[in-house]
This record gives structure tokens, sequence and C-alpha cells, in this order.
């Protein structure tokens, strides 16, 4: 058993992840900035007889390093966390530009470094990002997603490098389309942008580029986030794992 720390696991992904690893036997430390929405998943897992808590965390601020949940010991950190906003750079305010950097570039960093001590101390350590195929390829209108996400990748291998020297690794997962909420909202600004309807951004825009043609599921990516956890993937450092229904093959 591990102990997890998934920020933003309140919903979508982060939700997905803690309730496939509390089913695998984990201990899950739930963290959100929605603290109820945490606590609604911990009650989820308890429900299914897996083990969680509920953390208020706010990865967008240094107060960040003060939250609860950074003060125990954490085998592995999911940095999750994310939000989007969709416009063409000309209509993008700036202020949520740096939002997002802050919370799914910096804020990983931010994760990453208040919990490196402890994974040094103890030995063992690992660290999941969850990119996109976004950290790969652009697409219009997310400039600071797009930015963001390939920076984790940049962020990984630093880190990768920088702590060689211990059985810490960290690696990024960077699938495609995840049906979730944030999902859901991207639909309908995509329809909204390009001025089609939400069925025609499914087919056309997310799902197209896809020759599988299908959106990831959460299993399949707890599954890889399982086998970057296990001792067989002691060497697997600083890597991409793209998950993209060849997507990036063409």
């Amino acid at each position: 058993m591990r102990r997890i720390l998934i920020s933003g696991a309140g919903s979508g992904i982060g939700k997905g992840l803690a309730l496939e690893l509390a089913r695998e036997g984990h201990q899950i430390l739930v963290t959100d900035l929605d603290l109820d929405a945490a606590r609604e998943v911990v009650s989820t897992i308890e429900e299914n007889g897996g083990q969680a808590t509920a953390h208020r965390l706010d990865v967008g601020s240094d107060a960040a390093h003060e939250s609860e949940a950074l003060q125990q010991p954490v085998d592995v950190l999911i940095n999750n966390a994310g939000l989007q906003h969709v416009a063409r750079l000309e209509s993008f305010p700036m202020a949520k530009w740096n939002q997002l950097i802050q919370v799914m570039l910096v804020g990983a960093a931010r994760l990453t470094q208040a919990l490196l001590p402890g994974m040094r101390e103890r030995g063992f350590g690992r660290i999941v990002n969850i990119g996109s195929i976004h950290s790969l390829v652009a697409s219009p209108y997310k400039t600071a997603y797009v930015s963001a996400k390939h920076g984790l990748l940049g962020m990984s291998k630093v880190v990768a490098l920088e702590t060689a020297d211990t059985d810490i690794t960290i690696n990024t997962i960077c699938p495609t389309y995840v049906r979730t909420p944030l999902v859901d909202k991207q639909i309908a600004s995509q329809a909204k942008e390009h001025g089609i309807s939400e069925e025609k951004v499914i087919d056309e825009i997310m799902l197209a580029p896809m020759p599988k043609g299908v959106f990831i599921s959460f299993e399949e990516l707890a599954g890889i986030t399982s086998f970057l956890m296990s001792p067989v993937a002691r060497n697997i450092t600083g890597q991409t794992i793209t998950v993209d229904g060849g997507w990036t093959v063409r």
C-alpha cells in the first residue's frame, strides 16, 4: 500500500484516479480547492471499503506549503490540478492566462518541491504529472493550457536528473480527451469559437485526430500510474507516457 496525494481530486481525472487507486488498496489524500468536493470523493471511497482523507489545497498559492496534506509522509504525488480557458490570444484575459500557468505548471513544481525532501529521507518516491496531448501538440484558442502542459515535460526531465541518485522517479502521462466536466465545458466553448454544434466538436475536433476514435478512460490512467509506482518502473524517469489512440503517430 502506498500513500498517494492527488491534487485536483474533487472531480474529473483526479477523482477518477482517486477512486480507482483506492480500489487497489492505496491510501488516498484527496486534495482540492473545493473541500466539499474532496469530502464527497472520500465518502465514496470509504463506502467502498477504501481509505482516504480530504484536504483543501490551493496549488496556485504559495500558502499551499502550509496545507495539512503536505505535512504527512507521501509516497506518490500525482500533479493533476487543472483548469481550462478557451479564447483567442488577442482576447485572452492575462489574469486568466497567469492563473492557468500558476495552477498547472508552478503548482506542480510547488507540490513537488514540498514533498521531495520527505521522499529523499525515506529513500522512495514517485511523482506522476498528468499532462495532456497538448503537452505534445497544439490546438487553437488554448495558449495558456498548451504552454503549461508543455512546461510539465521540461520540469519532469530536470527533476528526473536531480533525483537520479535515489529511488525517486518523475514522469508525465499525456492522454488525449477524457470525458470529464472540464472537457464538457471545452466542448461548449469550442462550439462557440468554431461556430459548429457540440456533436461536431466531439467528432471533428476532439476524436477525429485519434485513429482509435474513443475517449481515454480513468481505468487506463490508473493502470499506467500503478505501473509507474511499481518496482519494475524504477528506471523509467523523466519520460512522457503518451496515451493518444495513435494521434501523434501520423
